[in-house]
């Protein structure tokens, strides 16, 4: 490595210490490349049994009030393999869930510990947790973004295509937090975005504004479409996701009849390149967002992806608690 490069590394690696993790909008292209090369690196001493423990002595509380396999697991695992501790606190465990205001609950647990990460519903809840908050916080959902997933949906689309900037990433389905982060990603990271869902469930308009002017300096497309055969053609990744996300589950029915036309199948994913690859944030429900025979199929690389979850929480924590 170069003195140019390692001075670069260094100078970012002090840029996110003691950041907060809300939205990837808040970080330049440099810095989520950074957070990307960083998971890879760790994923290999991993691999080859390297300890490696920045976070020894230290703690983050994991704040659900979503439940999560992917989340919870790659946060307690990855802290613990830092050398560090993770508290799971549900809404039931904490005075949060009792009516204690979200500002006093951010400054008591400043006094605690060194980060917090929360799950959560309403966007604003992350951010007046950090507002209040003098640590770390990461958000690891919200009805709004989802940036923890998406830093380890390019990890995995980077490892696989061994580059980010000019690839096509088709997504079908709802314009949901997983559509916005990917949209934000992609913009940020060089990589063209499609999105494709029916009429009502569309991406929400200012995040689509923000990707596009993002766009403008890394010369990506964000495109918004009704039609998926649009969106996937020449695409190099196919995302989708479940149609009713968690607190959406009462609108299951409508949603199956609203997105009967936006399953990906075999039929579909014939417009997109024949090394396309498919990534789904899980968990999937098979036979309605997508298909039995491509989501096992050859070009599947959602358990990769699921197991990216925890190289990129542990370069996350390691980036902005260490």
């Amino acid at each position: 490595m170069s003195q140019g490069v390692q001075s670069n590394k260094i100078t970012i690696a002090q840029q996110l210490k003691g950041r907060d993790l809300l939205e990837l909008n808040d970080y330049s292209p440099e810095e989520i490349t950074y957070l990307i090369d960083s998971a890879i690196e760790l994923k290999k001493k991993q691999k080859n049994g390297e300890e490696f423990q920045p976070l020894k002595g230290k703690t983050i509380g994991l704040i659900f009030e979503k439940s999560s396999t992917r989340t919870r697991v790659s946060f307690e695992v990855g802290m613990y393999q830092l050398g560090g501790h993770a508290l799971f606190l549900s809404k039931n465990d904490i005075q949060l869930g009792r009516g204690e205001t979200v500002g006093d609950t951010a400054q008591v647990m400043s006094r605690y510990l060194d980060g917090i990460m929360i799950r959560t519903f309403g966007h604003d809840k992350v951010e007046d947790l950090a507002r209040y908050a003098s640590i770390p916080v990461i958000n690891g959902l919200s009805d709004l973004a989802h940036p923890c997933q998406v830093l380890a949906d390019y990890q995995t689309i980077y490892e696989h295509k061994g580059k980010l900037k000019g690839l096509k990433l088709a997504y079908i389905g709802d314009g949901n937090n997983m559509a916005h982060s990917l949209m934000i990603g992609g913009a940020k990271l060089g990589v063209d975005v499609s999105i494709a869902g029916p009429e009502g469930y569309e991406p929400d308009a200012a995040v689509v504004a923000e990707a596009r002017e993002i766009a403008k300096k890394t010369g990506a497309k964000i495109v918004v479409t009704r039609s998926p055969q649009e969106a996937v053609q020449d695409a190099d990744v196919i995302y989708t996701d479940v149609w009713a996300s968690m607190g959406f589950e009462e609108e299951q029915k409508a949603r199956e009849a609203a997105f009967k036309d936006y399953q990906v199948n075999e039929e579909l994913v014939k417009g997109a390149k024949s090394d396309y690859l498919f990534l789904h944030c899980l968990p999937a429900h098979r036979e309605e967002e997508v298909s039995t025979g491509v989501i096992d199929g050859p070009n599947s690389v959602i358990f990769d992806q699921a197991e990216n979850r925890l190289h990129a929480q542990k370069a996350l924590m390691a980036a902005l608690m260490s």
